[in-house]
């Protein structure tokens, strides 16, 4: 049985940059999609004279997609959203004006609720960008003297989404590919790398690379395929075909991570992989590629010895062939189970209650230094409350040096610009220019691996806040300094209040995520038919990834509470043998061994 080697590797320096560095299929382009859009939020932004144009920028790198149909979904049900918290925020106003404890009491409530949303609800992409915006501008129509100007306020806080709407529903459809065309290039990638991993088995980095896509597993393909059908523009029968492709590509690409780590533990594999089988997939994938997908695959020879080899070419003839399996029941019945707004646990579960209590502090607390103070160019510790905020300690403290280190980047650039470019520029041309390169690097950071995602945005918000002061460029060195001085103070507060109020380990998280992964695998080995094993099994890769995230989080909490971690080794052990028996489960000669290994797994974890 392959044993490889696992997932849960600690965020070291060189990890970091070999992240950043990685020049994975469709990242570039999606980067410079993302700085036009963020330039072109700063343009409109000049030319409506929005003030405080680093948030609406802010807001559009965060929620900008990779493809044009979510892109204009997630626009329009943005500005929907927020149509109907300004009606709110309108009464709170006229509550809230001339009385600062109602304005503070407001904006708990505020805070607490938007927290408890970005928790307990599917909002969570958007609730805390909708909470930032929110909250900052009820603070900052709670500094407007009189009623006419915090009308007025209320408006441009109104901008402040609906400009990277407007910029998302409009721009996205020029510039962004279709939701059918990054599910073909991703089919692609994926018979790619299964090639690459047969030819040259031993690469360690290759093999890296198809172990964190395969935990992708198959969930961003098929909510390509789902954003495919609302565009309604492909041939139902071509959707059904690439629906069928998607759950075979993981599978052929797990069984070459399967047959790849076996070869360098068994020397009977033959040293040469079929040639046929490598071309096969190579000429499937310029087809994906290309745009289109590829039918009547004849099954390339394969030498017996090889199993997982044996398994892959059976794949193929059916491939894009969806007559030739049922749609599994289990996958259908599973997925409307689970189609409400809230969590199953909204209500029952008081880590959500007690996160939106810890976010609210961290909130409150920043506001209130930041009124007794009487600094407002420190309001940026505000705003980084929301985007700050993570359940446990072990993610709070994985993703500091991150969300440091992106700060003081973002801010650099900010500062530089300041100093050697901004006094230089002529026109606005030359200003959206400088704004596009630097919103390209935080671009290409965020568009990267989850794991350097964060410092990604954190480049840009430190960036923007610096150098986008009113609606226009400043040359205001204090300017730039303050509000690197309230991002970093923000990062200090949220981090004291999580770690220190209702601590939550990520350790204690870690048996309930290898619970699900277990029980996803038995799920696997009941399936009844080919195309529905391969499916749950893409299913078993996403819990898997949930639980060795929970363990690389685990192991990056202080000491004090790693030494009581007695089970983490044991953990680690058990996800990589849950990914040698899922890869194992994918071949019928060694299905009944991997039942009886799952068997003595049950009673380990049990």
């Amino acid at each position: 049985m392959a044993k490889p080697a696992t997932n849960v590797r600690p965020l070291t320096a060189d990890r970091i940059w070999r992240l950043i560095t990685q020049r994975t299929p469709g990242r570039g382009g999606a980067a410079l999609r993302m700085a036009a859009a963020c330039t072109t939020t700063v343009l409109v932004g000049e030319i409506w004279q929005v003030p405080d144009l680093a948030v609406p920028a802010l807001v559009t790198m965060a929620l900008w997609q990779k493809d044009r149909v979510t892109n204009v979904l997630a626009g329009l049900i943005v500005n929907i959203l927020f149509g109907l918290i300004i009606l709110i925020m309108f009464g709170l106003i006229h509550l809230t004006l001339d009385h600062p404890m109602g304005l503070a009491i407001a904006t708990a409530l505020l805070s607490f609720g938007f927290f408890f949303l970005g928790s307990a609800s599917k909002l969570k992409p958007v609730a805390y960008m909708l909470g930032l915006v929110v909250v900052y501008a009820m603070i900052a129509i709670g500094n407007a003297p009189i009623g006419e100007l915090a009308t007025r306020a209320l408006l441009y806080a109104d901008l402040f989404i609906l400009v990277p709407g407007a910029v998302m529903v409009c721009l996205a459809p020029v510039i962004c590919p279709s939701p059918k065309t990054l599910l073909t290039r991703s089919l692609a990638h994926h018979l790619r790398l299964s090639a690459a991993l047969l030819r040259t088995p031993d690469d360690e980095q290759m093999r890296d690379t198809a172990e964190a896509l395969l935990r992708e597993g198959a969930k961003g393909m098929l909510m390509s395929l789902k954003m495919a059908g609302l565009e309604k523009i492909g041939r139902k029968q071509d959707l059904a075909c690439l629906k069928q492709a998607i759950p075979r590509s993981v599978g052929i690409l797990a069984l070459a991570h399967a047959a790849s780590c076996e070869s360098t533990h068994t020397p009977d594999i033959p040293a040469q992989p079929p040639e046929a089988l490598i071309q096969t997939l190579l000429d499937m994938a310029e087809i994906f590629q290309s745009g289109g997908y590829p039918t009547d695959i004849a099954q390339p020879p394969v030498p017996e010895p090889t199993p997982a080899f044996i398994k892959i070419a059976s794949l193929l003839p059916d491939f894009t062939n969806p007559s030739a399996q049922k749609a599994p029941e289990n996958g259908k019945k599973a997925k409307s189970g689970s189609s409400g707004f809230f969590a199953p646990d909204a209500l029952s579960n008081p880590e959500h209650v007690r996160f939106a209590v810890k976010g609210t502090a961290a909130v409150m607390l920043s506001y209130f230094i930041f009124k007794i103070l009487n600094w407002d160019g420190i309001h940026t510790c505000i705003i980084t409350c929301f985007i700050v905020a993570l359940p446990t300690m072990g993610e709070m403290i994985s993703k500091l040096t991150l969300r440091i280190s992106g700060a003081l980047v973002g801010g650099a650039l900010g500062i530089l610009s300041i100093i050697f470019v901004i006094p230089h520029l002529t026109n606005i041309a030359a200003f959206l220019i400088m704004i596009f390169a630097c919103s390209l690097l935080a671009a290409w950071v965020k568009s990267g691996d989850e794991r350097i995602a964060y410092a990604g945005f954190q480049i840009g918000l430190a960036f923007f806040l610096s150098d986008l002061k009113g609606y226009g460029p400043t040359s205001d060195m204090t300017t730039a300094r303050n509000r690197i001085i309230g991002i970093l103070l923000g990062n200090f507060i949220t981090y004291a209040v999580f770690t220190s109020f209702w601590p939550s380990s990520a350790y204690d998280k870690i048996k309930e995520t290898i619970s699900a992964a277990l029980k996803a695998l038995h799920t696997q080995f009941q399936a009844a038919s080919v195309q529905e094993e391969l499916l749950l099994a893409a299913s078993t890769q996403n819990a898997l990834a949930a639980a060795e995230r929970m363990i690389e989080f685990a192991s990056v909490e202080p000491i004090h509470l790693r030494a009581q971690m007695d089970e983490l080794a044991t953990y680690r052990a058990i996800t990589s043998q849950i990914s040698s028996l899922s890869e194992d489960g994918l071949i019928p000669a060694r299905r009944p061994a991997a039942s009886a290994q799952l068997a003595l797994l049950d009673k380990v974890v049990s």
